[in-house]
């Protein structure tokens, strides 16, 4: 399932536009993730594409279909959304129930919905009768996670699915992420954590007072000075050590260093002899 933003302005109000003519596709299958700082638009364009905010001009497409003729349920069968904040989506009284939830909500099979409620559950780990709002900030991220995963939708947008996790808690979400994206389901997601996003993604689209202002292979994006610093972002680790010595010998832009695109690339890349040790390697 492909997603296209064609020249979208959108804002909350007249007099502050939020987006100012984003243009870009999400084709079926990839894993993208959206960076920037605070106020860059990378929340509001994630609202566009589930329709929680419609655009005031440009057009907003699902599978070549303008979000503003899907209906509010024929797009969440399409497009599952992750809250930055678990609390915002959680409504129900018992596990079960908020599982089941969207199933009732858009009038799905309910003999399908147990079978596949069931299965969740076992994966996860999860006590069905468990109040939600009494489990701490990481399982209730969990939750709100898999009441996405369940519905089986063909797109997951993630709106920073790691922000106030510790260590342990980011690598069981990203970890069930990964295998979702492995299983066919395109994935967009928001993160402040570069690192995550080398790790995970696929390919970066950067966003920068509303514009978006970089987009392409994901190391080919975090090694490009002059993005990195119209967007104030820091790289993760490897690749400034990859920055750092292609300063400190001009030879090394046209090496491997420079030319690697995934994170394994990299590693073997710098220091060939070495066991690489990565977010997503731990979370295997």
């Amino acid at each position: 399932m492909t997603i296209e933003f064609r020249d979208v302005h959108a804002s909350y109000d007249a007099n502050t536009p939020i987006l100012r003519g984003v243009s870009f596709t999400v084709n079926d299958g990839e894993f993208v993730a959206f960076v920037g700082t605070n106020g860059a638009g990378k929340s509001t364009t994630m609202r566009l594409v589930n329709g929680l905010m419609k655009p005031e001009s440009g057009e907003v497409l699902i599978d070549g279909v303008p979000t503003t003729q899907l209906k509010t349920s024929e797009l969440a069968r399409r497009v599952g959304f992750l809250f930055q904040n678990p609390d915002s989506q959680i409504c129900c009284n018992t596990v079960r129930e908020e599982l089941l939830f969207g199933f009732r909500a858009l009038k799905m099979d309910m003999d399908d919905a147990a079978r596949r409620v069931d299965g969740i559950i076992a994966e996860f780990g999860f006590n069905p009768d468990d109040d939600p709002f009494l489990l701490n900030r990481g399982t209730r991220q969990l939750l709100a996670l898999a009441s996405i995963v369940v519905l089986e939708t063909p797109v997951v947008v993630l709106d920073e699915p790691t922000t106030g996790l510790d260590f342990r808690e980011c690598v069981k979400v990203m970890d069930i992420i990964r295998r979702l994206h492995e299983r066919g389901t395109t994935v967009v997601m928001v993160c402040h954590d570069m690192e995550v996003v080398a790790d995970f993604a696929e390919r970066v689209i950067v966003m920068s007072d509303g514009l978006v202002v970089d987009q392409g292979p994901t190391f080919e994006v975090l090694r490009n000075r002059r993005t990195l610093e119209a967007a104030s972002l820091v790289p993760p680790q490897i690749v400034d050590i990859s920055l750092a010595l292609q300063l400190m010998d001009p030879a090394l832009v046209e090496s491997p260093i420079a030319r690697a695109n995934t994170l394994a690339e990299l590693y073997a890349a710098i220091a060939p002899d070495a066991q690489a040790v990565s977010f997503e390697g731990v979370a295997r």
